[in-house]
């Protein structure tokens, strides 16, 4: 016997306390997914497969345009645990719904290093795969194994190694050709007990020198890479805000050689074959739009590539501000920015 569907789902749920843009958007329908079988349960309930399906995890890289009309399955998997260990590392599965900065402190707390310099970063375990999220010289890719999904259309369990997931750039599989056909319900990350720290971050470099640590651990990292986030990001808990919302475009030499043309001082990161990674933060600001207010919106006063609510304001009205900036950069600079959050209409 089928389950009935209202007993396996809530209905007409306001989802500003899952984003943390702080958007209010209604979700027709909305599960709070805990368990891998109850991820199942839902998905082969007949009436699921009538509905437009949006999966949540901490809603931290998700702007909400207007109400969700379809079934919301918000990610809620718990669970930390060591599948596999040798001298020099660990192998740690964790939940998709876990929170991704407490894991990296756990980690660290362990002793076991590899991600530590992607403390502070927003949002779930489950997204850092399809987001491949990197911070200061570091991106998931580089400690990742394996992950466990079910696919939204068998309803079956598959697995991926690091090759199958495609990583780009803060990308993946799962932004492209599997993009809303999989939910991510476990990661795999390969740690080490040995760690060896990168450090070549400008403002790492900075702070360990102000700091006078010679011999560095991976919570001396940790930490200060916590700090500088914080002196640069707002607490989505004091000011709604998505993180970076645009991803640092990379851009042919010859394009950065004509910007450096203008603004000798232009910061630039060379990516081999003759590409160059442009701060994004940097090109907003040039465009003028650092710290300003449009409305209930705008951009974060210490960090440009940062868009915040002031309070109240609707996902319309962020993404109109959102395409202003694109404008000023691209007639500005010739760049076109990218979101990095996921836009929901």
């Amino acid at each position: 016997m089928v389950q009935p569907f209202d007993t396996l789902v809530d209905s007409n749920v306001d989802l500003q306390p899952y984003n943390t843009l702080h958007i209010s958007a209604v979700a027709q329908h909305f599960a709070a997914i805990k368990t891998p079988s109850h991820l199942k349960e839902v998905l082969n309930h007949p009436r699921a497969k009538e509905n437009n399906l949006l999966v949540l995890g901490g809603g931290s890289n998700m702007l909400f345009t207007g109400d969700f009309n379809g079934l919301v399955l918000h990610i809620e998997i718990e669970g930390r645990e060591v599948v596999k260990e040798t001298q020099d590392n660990i192998w740690l599965k964790v939940g998709a719904g876990e929170n991704w900065h407490q894991t990296v402190r756990y980690c660290v707390e362990q002793g076991w290093g590899g991600i530590e310099n992607l403390s502070l970063i927003p949002g779930t375990v489950g997204a850092a795969p399809i987001q491949n999220i990197g911070a200061y010289g570091v991106e998931l890719e580089e400690v990742f194994e394996e992950l466990e999904a079910v696919n939204l259309v068998s309803g079956e369990k598959q697995r991926f190694n690091k090759a199958d997931c495609q990583f780009g750039y803060r990308d993946s599989i799962f932004k492209n050709e599997l993009k809303g056909q999989v939910i991510v319900t476990e990661v795999v990350l390969k740690l080490s007990k040995k760690p060896e720290l990168n450090t070549s971050y400008g403002a790492i470099q900075t702070e360990l020198e102000k700091r006078e640590i010679s011999k560095p651990t991976i919570k001396d990292i940790s930490d200060i890479v916590i700090d500088i986030r914080n002196s640069k990001l707002p607490d989505p808990k004091e000011i709604g805000n998505a993180g970076s919302f645009f991803k640092n475009p990379i851009v042919d030499r010859s394009i950065f050689d004509q910007i450096k043309e203008n603004y000798p001082q232009a910061p630039g990161y060379d990516m081999g074959n003759d590409k160059i990674k442009v701060p994004a933060g940097w090109l907003i600001e040039e465009a003028g739009w650092k710290g300003k207010a449009v409305g209930n919106t705008g951009t974060y006063r210490q960090q440009a590539l940062v868009i915040v609510n002031h309070g109240g304001a609707t996902g319309q009205e962020i993404l109109a501000l959102a395409k202003m900036i694109q404008a000023s950069v691209a007639k500005e600079f010739k760049i076109d920015l990218v979101p990095e959050v996921n836009i929901i209409s």
